[in-house]
């Protein structure tokens, strides 16, 4: 990655570029900052995943590949899971006593050495300097 503060984000953050919630304005602040070079942004492979999902969930098929294009617009680095992510993420799942799922973030923030951002805070409100949105 550049030597940008990396972002690391939760789906939860993903969610909000394309569902009107509370946090919306900051999460899409995100994808504006990382498109003028401010930022970086990062995240665990399922991040795609999910994300898709819940734009199928709250509207069409016809909606899923324009979400697509705009979260691969958005220059996100996709981590891949390995050893490192998953050994990482069990260690997360112990200090933030979450599932595995909700722990991939906050590990690769933790690999990356970025700022995990969520809107989550049931989950990752015990993650060091989380930001929450």
């Amino acid at each position: 990655m550049s030597g940008r503060e990396v972002f690391v984000l939760d789906a939860s953050v993903g969610v909000k570029w394309f569902k009107p919630e509370s946090g919306r304005e900051v999460a899409l602040d995100l994808v504006a900052r990382a498109a003028a070079g401010e930022i970086s942004l990062a995240a665990p492979t399922h991040f795609v995943h999910e994300v898709l999902s819940v734009v199928r969930r709250h509207y069409t098929t016809s909606d899923i590949v324009p979400a697509w294009q705009h979260i691969q617009a958005s220059g996100i680095a996709i981590v891949p899971l390995d050893d490192e992510v998953v050994e990482e993420a069990a260690r997360q799942c112990g200090f933030l006593g979450c599932s595995f799922y909700d722990a991939l973030a906050p590990a690769c923030a933790s690999l990356l050495g970025g700022t995990l951002a969520s809107g989550d805070a049931r989950a990752h409100g015990a993650y060091p300097e989380v930001h929450l949105v």
